[in-house]
C-alpha cells in the first residue's frame, strides 16, 4: 500500500481548480473551511458541502488543515470557554462527514514567518528564505517592539542595523509586507500596529504558560476526538524557535514528547513536517521519524538548505539538509506495521509541502507563497518515485 497522496487547496478562491490538482496524481484534498471566521463553529452542512465538491472532482477530502486555534484558547483568556466549546463542535461535525484527520497548530499570533518570499533560487524559480538579520532588522526598527533589543546579543543589533541600512526605503516596505503577511488562504495580513497589539497580549505568557495552555487543550479536545473517530495531528512551529517575544512549544523532541503525553492517546498525534522541524540544526529528523512513528497522523514532506545556525531557504524537496530518504523509509516502515496489525490509519496521507513558483505559474494570479501548481507538482513527483523504490528496495 502506497502512502496516500494529498494535496492542499484552499477552496473555491483557490486559484487551482479541483481538475488541475486531479491530473498531478494526487487523489486526496487537504483543506479548510477558510471563510468560517477563526473560533467560530464549522457547521456539518458547510462540511458537507465541501466534501461534496471534492468528490463530484473525483478525489477524497483527506485531512482538514486546519481548524484555527483562537488566540483566546492559546491564552486561555477571554471567551477561551466558547471556542473551546465552538472548537469541539467542529471536530465532532468532522467526524459525522467522515473527515478523520485534522492538522492543526498551536503557534501564538503567526503562522508562520519568512523574511523573503520572492527569493532567486539557483535555478532561476522562486522560493522563500528565513534570514535571522532580517527577522531581528524587522522587530528592533519597523516593529519597534518594546524590549526587543534585550533578546539579541550585540553581534546580532549589530548586523540587524546593517542590514536594515541597506534596504532603503522599498525594501523595508518589502520586509514589513512579508513579516506582517497573515494564515495561508486568508489573504489577510497584521498592520504594525495591530501586530505590535497583539504581541501585548501575550506579555504574561511564556513557554510554560503556553505548553500548559496546550496540555489543557488536549486535556478538553481529545476525548471528542476519540468520540468521533478523529485523529488530531499538531504541526511543528515555523520557524522552531522562539521570536518577537513570542514562545514556542512545538519545536524539537522535548516538546514532542511533553505534548504527546499531556493527553496519552491514539487520537493524540501530530503533523511530520520535514521542513519546520528541519529549519533547526538540532533535530535529527530521521530519528524523530522513528520515535514518534506510531503518533504521525499526516506527512509533510519539503526540504531547507541551512545556511547557518537560525537562516535556511526551502530548497527542492530531494535537496537540502533534510535526510527525506532516511525519513521516508522510517514511515514507510510505520505503514507497514500498522497495515499488519489492522491498524485503521495505516493510509498515511502525505502532501508535497510548498514548491517553487516556476515558469509556467510566475503569471498566475494570487498564488499563495509556497502553494504553486508546477512547483508542488515536481515535488509530488520526486517523492512519488522515491516512495517506490524505497518500497521495492524492502521487498513491499
Amino acid at each position: 500500500m502506497a502512502f496516500e497522496q494529498t494535496w492542499r487547496w484552499f477552496g473555491p478562491r483557490d486559484p487551482y481548480s479541483l481538475e488541475e490538482v486531479r491530473q498531478t496524481g494526487a487523489t486526496g484534498i487537504v483543506t479548510a473551511l477558510h471563510q468560517i471566521p477563526t473560533g467560530e463553529v464549522w457547521p456539518l452542512d458547510e462540511i458537507l458541502r465541501r466534501k461534496d465538491m471534492i468528490e463530484s472532482a473525483g478525489m477524497t477530502w483527506s485531512v482538514a488543515e486546519s481548524i484555527p486555534v483562537h488566540d483566546d484558547i492559546k491564552k486561555r483568556t477571554g471567551r477561551c470557554r466558547t471556542y473551546l466549546e465552538n472548537y469541539k463542535t467542529s471536530v465532532a461535525n468532522l467526524g459525522k462527514a467522515g473527515i478523520d484527520t485534522v492538522c492543526y497548530h498551536f503557534m501564538p499570533v503567526l503562522d508562520w514567518v519568512r523574511t523573503d518570499l520572492r527569493f532567486l533560487f539557483r535555478d532561476g524559480s522562486v522560493t522563500t528564505r528565513y534570514e535571522a538579520d532580517a527577522l531581528a532588522a524587522f522587530d528592533l526598527f519597523l516593529l519597534k517592539r518594546p524590549g526587543a533589543e534585550n533578546d539579541y546579543p550585540d553581534a546580532r543589533r549589530d548586523a540587524a542595523c546593517r542590514y536594515f541600512e541597506g534596504l532603503g526605503e522599498a525594501g523595508q516596505g518589502r520586509l514589513a509586507r512579508t513579516v506582517l503577511l497573515g494564515f495561508p488562504g486568508s489573504g489577510d495580513a497584521y498592520t504594525l500596529q495591530g501586530l505590535r497589539s497583539a504581541l501585548e497580549t501575550y506579555e504574561s505568557v511564556g513557554d510554560a504558560e503556553l505548553r500548559e495552555n496546550l496540555s489543557a487543550f488536549l486535556k478538553e479536545v481529545v476525548p471528542v476526538a476519540e468520540e468521533s473517530g478523529v485523529l488530531m495531528a499538531i504541526h511543528p512551529d515555523d520557524p522552531p524557535w522562539p521570536l518577537l517575544g513570542l514562545p514556542r512549544v512545538v519545536s524539537n523532541q522535548r516538546d514532542l514528547e511533553h505534548l504527546l503525553g499531556a493527553y496519552d492517546s491514539p487520537s493524540n498525534g501530530m503533523t511530520f513536517c520535514t521542513g519546520s522541524l528541519g529549519a533547526s540544526p538540532g533535530n535529527d529528523l530521521a530519528h524523530m521519524a522513528d520515535r514518534f512513528a506510531q503518533r504521525i497522523h499526516f506527512i509533510h514532506l519539503r526540504n531547507v538548505t541551512v545556511s547557518r545556525t537560525a537562516d535556511f531557504v526551502e530548497d527542492n524537496h530531494l535537496e537540502g539538509d533534510v535526510d527525506m530518504f532516511g525519513v521516508m523509509k522510517t514511515l514507510l516502515l510505520e505503514q507497514r506495521r500498522r497495515l499488519n496489525e489492522g491498524e485503521r490509519s495505516g493510509r498515511m496521507p502525505l502532501r508535497p509541502d510548498h514548491g517553487h513558483l516556476m515558469i509556467p505559474d510566475k503569471d498566475r494570479k494570487d498564488v499563495y507563497p509556497g502553494y504553486s501548481l508546477f512547483g508542488r507538482m515536481r515535488g509530488l513527483a520526486e517523492l512519488r518515485g522515491l516512495e517506490m523504490g524505497i518500497s521495492r528496495s524492502l521487498g513491499f
